[in-house]
């Protein structure tokens, strides 16, 4: 197989952004909840500027951008790539960062509420990110706070920058976002990653295929909402009949803390496994995407294929995290 080679390396750049007062961009001062507020043309605009962050970090690593603001890190569940990617872009952008990753020894574990823990840190800090394991707190937390608020998970609702890189991600390994086949695998139900990323392709006259135990079926009101958008989406129980046709297969894991009953996640942990030989299946020009982290569903000997993009993955998400950072803070 010859050895692919992303357009990223390949193409010519964006034309240069010039970072000026971006306070009059629709982003200035505003929360980021939801990918729906996303349209076409503000997907290109944050991307011309992440691929400008992505310039400047090749180039000189650390700039002054936001200095003198402070990031407040508050993640009630455990998180390492979106908790340390939204840190090194603040620190990346010469801002500071408060971090607060161990909330059961903090205020809360006292019974304080989510808005008064809002409120008492925005008081130290220029913006919030929060991640929560209930649905619709990100919308809380913005509702009570002056400062800007951006969701890093809520429950199993939307993840909005991380389907921000994802399709970041695809634009720079496939050179485009129109028209492609992708392949959702493994736990749709309660998988906030593509619940969200699938909202974002309904854009670009993507097919949708989703494959998945029954019991981890996407939920049928998302399926419903897709196809009145004119998605076409199809489900399925089995990888290999539509993996030839595929741009990008999207793996997730099954989530061991969603299951009440243990009995049953053991049940399905293991029923998606991507090896070298499933890839046999696959196109020479197509990516193997993954939120992460990974817990035996894709073997590690994919690793090595170059259609293997989930840690470019992970730095095109810094990226993204900075160019959404300089944007709601208006500072350049």
């Amino acid at each position: 197989m010859a050895m692919y080679v992303p357009p990223t390396q390949r193409r010519e750049k964006s034309p240069h952004l010039p970072f000026g007062d971006m306070r009059q961009t629709p982003f200035y001062g505003k929360d980021i909840l939801s990918v729906s507020q996303f349209g076409r043309e503000n997907l290109e605009y944050v991307f011309g500027v992440a691929e400008e962050m992505r310039s400047m970090v090749e180039h000189v690593g650390t700039f002054d951008l936001l200095k003198g603001k402070i990031l407040a890190n508050l993640f009630y569940e455990p998180s390492t790539r979106t908790s340390s990617s939204f840190m090194a872009a603040m620190q990346r952008l010469g801002g500071s960062v408060i971090p607060i990753n161990e909330v059961r020894y903090s205020s809360v574990a006292k019974g304080e509420s989510l808005p008064d823990t809002v409120r008492t840190l925005e008081s130290y800090a220029d913006v919030i990110v929060i991640r929560h394991p209930d649905v619709g707190s990100a919308a809380i937390a913005a509702l009570y706070a002056r400062k800007p608020v951006i969701n890093a998970g809520d429950g199993v609702g939307e993840h909005p920058t991380q389907a921000l890189l994802d399709l970041f991600t695809i634009r720079e390994e496939l050179g485009r976002t129109e028209n492609l086949t992708v392949t959702m695998l493994g736990d749709l139900k309660y998988g906030r990653t593509v619940h969200s990323l699938s909202r974002l392709l309904a854009q670009f006259q993507t097919k949708l295929h989703c494959v998945s135990p029954d019991i981890l079926r996407m939920p049928p009101e998302l399926v419903s909402e897709l196809k009145i958008q004119g998605m076409s989406i199809q489900e399925h129980t089995t990888l290999d009949e539509v993996l030839p046709d595929t741009d990008v297969l999207y793996v997730t894991r099954v989530q061991k803390e969603r299951f009440e009953d243990q009995a049953v996640y053991e049940s399905v942990k293991g029923a998606f496994v991507v090896t070298p030989d499933t890839l046999k299946l696959a196109k020479d020009q197509m990516i193997v995407m993954h939120p992460l982290p990974r817990v035996g569903e894709i073997a590690m000997d994919v690793d090595t294929d170059p259609r293997a993009a989930y840690f470019r993955q992970m730095e095109y998400g810094l990226y993204i995290r900075m160019a959404l950072l300089a944007m709601v803070l208006g500072k350049a």
